[in-house]
């Protein structure tokens, strides 16, 4: 034990406690001694259950997982889909609904949907729709969404001739709705209540602030390799406000395309082996969807 503590794989939380593992003890377990397989036939069972449930967009995938996720391992959960910039445009359809009202939705390489309604301050006729339909599939089917921009009016306008008050309303609702900010998903949150270190109102408090700071989740999730699982440690991380806790996050996959990421929020001391091997069997599970 003194040469545990001597190497710093173990420390005295105070003078007069006992010895628990420090975050090098941890992060030595985690590369060297856990095993990862450790999950039960009853969890594997209630996996295949939970993700062979019929979905309709991506996005529900993303939410199914990660709520299975946090329902087998007890921790919250938290997870993004995939980054706007890396998907491409498929197709984007244009629908009248009414005679100054337009429903524009996009649907992207990875599955993703996003719609919205965009109003005119003049009538436009199904002629025109068709029109639209047409030209900006044939100039954006296949690019990138983050090469949706400015410019884009300018080639956009070149082969309109309609009224700017009619193509400029479509362009500037598209880019507000592709540029929108990602949507974070969170799982599980009163669970982490249950466990003994957070029964600490300080670091309860830094529990909901760290899940209440959209900009610090998406850094935690979009950071890490992307073929790997990914362990961030309490004092490994760099924000101060993250020593109390642990990170375990990982990109899930469908049909070989990144549809976001996953992670796992916990105590220092968290299950370590259930949660890594929850997460490769979930990973596998997608993968053969």
């Amino acid at each position: 034990m003194a040469e545990l503590e001597k190497s710093g794989y173990i420390k005295k939380t105070h003078t007069s406690s006992g010895r628990v593992p420090s975050a090098l003890g941890y992060r030595l377990y985690v590369n060297e001694l856990i095993k990862d397989d450790n999950i039960s036939l009853e969890e594997i069972k209630y996996i295949q259950s939970k993700l062979s449930t019929k979905i309709n967009e991506i996005e529900d995938l993303t939410k199914i997982t990660s709520q299975t996720l946090s329902e087998v391992t007890h921790y919250t959960s938290v997870a993004v889909g995939p980054r706007t910039e890396d998907q491409r445009i498929q197709e984007i359809k244009f629908v009248l609904l009414g005679t100054r009202m337009l429903m524009a939705v996009i649907l992207t390489d990875t599955g993703m949907v996003k719609e919205t309604i965009i109003k005119f301050d003049e009538d436009i006729t199904e002629e025109q729709v068709e029109t639209l339909n047409y030209i900006f599939n044939n100039k954006l089917r296949g690019k990138l969404l983050e090469e949706i921009n400015q410019p884009l009016k300018q080639y956009i306008f070149s082969q309109m001739n309609y009224s700017l008050k009619v193509i400029k309303p479509v362009i500037e609702q598209l880019n507000r709705v592709i540029n929108e900010d990602d949507k974070i998903y969170l799982d599980g949150t009163n669970r982490i209540f249950d466990i003994p270190e957070f029964k600490s109102l300080e670091v309860a408090k830094r529990f909901i602030n760290l899940i209440d700071t959209k900009e610090m989740m998406l850094d935690l999730l979009n950071s890490g390799f992307a073929d790997d699982i990914n362990v961030y440690i309490g004092d490994e991380n760099e924000n101060k406000e993250l020593k109390d806790f642990s990170i375990i996050t990982f990109k899930h996959k469908y049909k070989d395309k990144d549809i976001g990421t996953i992670g796992i929020i916990g105590p220092r001391r968290m299950d370590y082996s259930k949660v890594i091997s929850v997460m490769k069997y979930i990973s596998k599970k997608l993968n053969e969807k």
